[in-house]
């Protein structure tokens, strides 16, 4: 199956957070806080597409607030943090969801997204993902994580559903 067909079936995209949100560097302070740096431009594809009716969701190994917030900022609809298993945390997402493999992206970056990848219709890495993790993806953006890929692959997904040119009319006046 081509990329746009895998692309034209996804209802659901779920990504990991460290190196496809961010660029996967951890800013650890001495008090316990971490800071974590993300992009606008992801920000605003998922804002476009949960106006076009899909849903998103993170997956990560790592507990942040900061992931928290942005996730709650974003309307991003399943989050789920601290998942030393993340194929057990993927399946209750599914069923939460209730949709399939079938109707399912996932953006990871690194070896431990890789189970998740091969799960879903649409597996994407990030540019500068693990030689593991690209070599299994069906899609590797030309952005790199934390640095608009999110956004890339949203638009290959609206742009494959038919949806991206009048999600963004509004903005061309």
């Amino acid at each position: 199956m081509d990329i746009q067909k895998r692309a034209s079936r996804v209802k659901l995209l779920l990504m990991d957070c460290d190196g496809v949100l961010t660029d996967a560097r951890l800013w650890l302070f001495s008090g316990g806080d971490e800071q974590k740096c993300f992009s606008a431009r992801d920000g605003l594809g998922l804002e476009l597409l949960h106006q076009a009716g899909l849903r998103s969701g993170i997956i990560s190994g790592r507990s942040s607030a900061a992931v928290e917030r942005r996730a709650r900022e974003l309307g991003v609809g399943y989050l789920r943090q601290g998942s030393t298993d993340k194929i057990k945390v993927f399946e209750e997402i599914l069923v939460e969801a209730r949709t399939s493999d079938n109707e399912v992206a996932f953006i990871g970056d690194d070896l431990n997204d890789i189970p998740l990848m091969r799960r879903a219709v649409f597996a994407v890495a990030v540019a500068d993902a693990a030689e593991e993790s690209r070599s299994c993806a069906h899609y590797v953006t030309r952005s790199r994580g934390g640095r608009g890929a999110v956004r890339e692959t949203i638009e290959f997904i609206l742009k494959s559903q038919g949806l991206w040119e009048s999600l963004i009319m509004r903005y061309q006046g």
